[in-house]
């Protein structure tokens, strides 16, 4: 009987000891999570501060042709 006891607290002191496998996992996850965030923010920033900006996309002759039209002004050529 107290065999049984002994071997049971045996048992019990070999689960608590080293690491809890899951918490590792979940913290190396968490880990690279973290890391590829904060480097897409500072790439994002390194980037609106070095990059020009974005060149409009030029208007077609037809769109202005027809905003003159709604404005009441005499298109080109007419």
């Amino acid at each position: 009987m107290t065999q049984n006891f002994v071997q049971a607290d045996a048992v019990k002191s070999v689960e608590t000891k080293g690491f809890n496998l899951g918490l590792i996992v979940l913290l190396i996850i968490g880990g690279l999570l973290f890391v590829f965030l904060v480097g897409n923010y500072v790439l994002y920033i390194y980037a609106q501060k070095t990059l020009p900006p974005k060149k409009k996309k030029s208007v077609s002759k037809k769109k202005i042709k027809r905003e003159r039209i709604k404005q009441g002004v005499s298109a080109l050529g007419e």
